[in-house]
């Protein structure tokens, strides 16, 4: 008994660890996991309330929703899990993957570094529903799938797949890619977009493929035809030039150094004709450095629009395949974020946030914001980063209604047509549209994105533009015009 009593305190503990570990290794009692629960606990990422919040094993590279299911890349594996609950559906060991496909029928392409091939997985189960084992890169968009394979450093085979074919729609002849093994979606020359802090660069998706694509082989500049698989035109850009292919036009960007400074001129081509159709002098398309004038960028801009600088300071964006000035902003006025139908934009004052309709050009919303947000615009929804308080917002594009107001420091990573993936290190959360705010969720709309100006009057300038980059809307029932 005396002994007992001469425990003193560190004796006790002592005692009181090995009765623990004595009753958890006999299976009498164990709480263990119940404490490694709650050490383990995550806190929310945001107010109010994610409908889920998982933890993932690694940092993300990219989360993207694909039907009902979130994809999310890591640095060695992919995993899918359930829209509705985050429940994992399964995970697969890769290196790199990337969504194609729609809302109805979304892929999941996976491979691995410095070897060729790839797989596409049922975003649903993970199956494999289709395998490759010679591409070198692979490129995934809304309608379609590209890749390339090469027998020889020059003399290689560009193929157009639907998302879920089995044979190729197309195939064509391009002498060489960028050498090495690619994985997915290589840089081509196209648009660089807008970015902004807190929002993920792919937090739109997959887009639809363009109607024309410029690969540069060799300082040379393919540009082939994504209908028919036809290669229009072959390159080479002069010393003062960059080409970008946008809009359906081979864009040639001349940028001069004289007196001091650089003088601008982009001409833009039809590839089927090599005709000029359009060409504007002094708009700085922010494809230069200062020092020469070399252009080593490609422009700014998204899908079929350009971003440039007037002058007069002005940010302009323009309509890729007719030149058309779209929008010319304010002096002082900031671009956020850019589509084919709208426009964001930070006030002179800093105060507030523009949607802006490009169609019309005019203001359709504003609402209050501080002068470090951001922005990004995606098929659903447009998202607002802010700062101090640290805040995403989701809203309707067209009308400002608010979709969703988050107070969090978490970033946007995934926007889909029900509410989007918000992250910070390894958790993710799932938001669905109506979170605190008063506005019910956008109405369904159907399998197909929504066009260029719903409800307005503006139409296309071409064929190119109505009928899809593959003129899939104004093909008959057999594929035929």
């Amino acid at each position: 008994m005396c002994g007992v009593k001469g425990l003193g305190v560190r004796g006790w503990l002592l005692l009181g660890l090995i009765t623990v570990v004595v009753l958890a290794s006999t299976g009498v009692w164990n709480p263990f996991p119940a404490m490694w629960d709650w050490v383990d606990r995550s806190q929310p990422i945001s107010e109010p309330d994610v409908v889920w919040q998982q933890r993932v094993g690694g940092t993300p590279k990219s989360v993207t929703i694909a039907a009902d299911t979130v994809i999310v890349e890591q640095r060695t594996r992919v995993e899918a899990r359930s829209l509705a609950t985050g429940t994992q559906l399964w995970e697969h060991k890769a290196d790199w993957s990337a969504v194609a496909g729609g809302d109805r029928d979304p892929v999941v392409a996976v491979g691995r570094l410095l070897v060729k091939g790839y797989e596409l997985l049922d975003p649903t189960t993970g199956a494999v529903r289709r395998r490759d084992g010679d591409a070198v890169a692979v490129w995934t968009y809304r309608n379609a799938i590209l890749d390339v394979r090469c027998v020889e450093p020059t003399d290689c085979t560009l193929s157009a797949w639907d998302p879920r074919g089995t044979r190729p729609l197309w195939t064509a002849f391009l002498p060489g890619v960028h050498s090495g093994l690619l994985a997915d979606n290589p840089d081509l020359l196209g648009t660089r977009r807008l970015t902004a802090p807190r929002i993920d660069g792919g937090v739109a998706g997959p887009e639809s493929v363009p109607p024309l694509l410029g690969f540069p082989v060799d300082g040379r500049v393919h540009v082939v035809d994504t209908a028919t698989g036809r290669v229009l035109q072959n390159v080479q850009p002069g010393r003062e030039e960059r080409l970008a292919v946008i809009g359906g036009r081979l864009l040639r960007i001349t940028a001069t150094s004289r007196d001091g400074t650089c003088y601008f001129t982009v001409a833009a081509q039809d590839p089927a004709t090599g005709q000029e159709v359009w060409r504007r002098a002094g708009l700085n398309l922010r494809t230069a450095e200062y020092a020469g004038c070399v252009q080593r960028e490609d422009p700014q801009g998204a899908r079929n629009v350009l971003i440039g600088v007037g002058p007069d300071g002005r940010e302009a964006v323009l309509d890729g395949y007719d030149g058309r000035l779209l929008q010319v902003g304010g002096d002082g006025e900031k671009l956020l974020a850019v589509d084919d139908r709208y426009a964001l934009v930070r006030s002179a004052d800093k105060r507030s946030v523009l949607g802006r309709e490009l169609s019309v050009d005019r203001t359709r919303w504003t609402r209050a914001a501080g002068g470090k947000s951001g922005a990004a615009l995606t098929p659903y929804a447009a998202v607002i980063a802010e700062e101090k308080p640290s805040r995403l917002i989701a809203v309707d594009p067209r009308t400002g209604r608010e979709l969703a107001v988050l107070r969090t420091s978490a970033n946007a990573l995934a926007v889909g047509r029900t509410g989007m993936i918000i992250g910070e290190g390894r958790e993710i959360g799932y938001v669905r549209w109506g979170a605190g705010s008063s506005v019910p969720p956008p109405p369904e709309e159907g399998g197909s994105l929504p066009g260029p100006n719903p409800g307005g009057t503006w139409q296309p300038p071409s064929d190119e533009g109505s009928c899809g980059p593959k003129r899939e809307l104004c093909a008959g029932a057999d594929g035929s015009r």
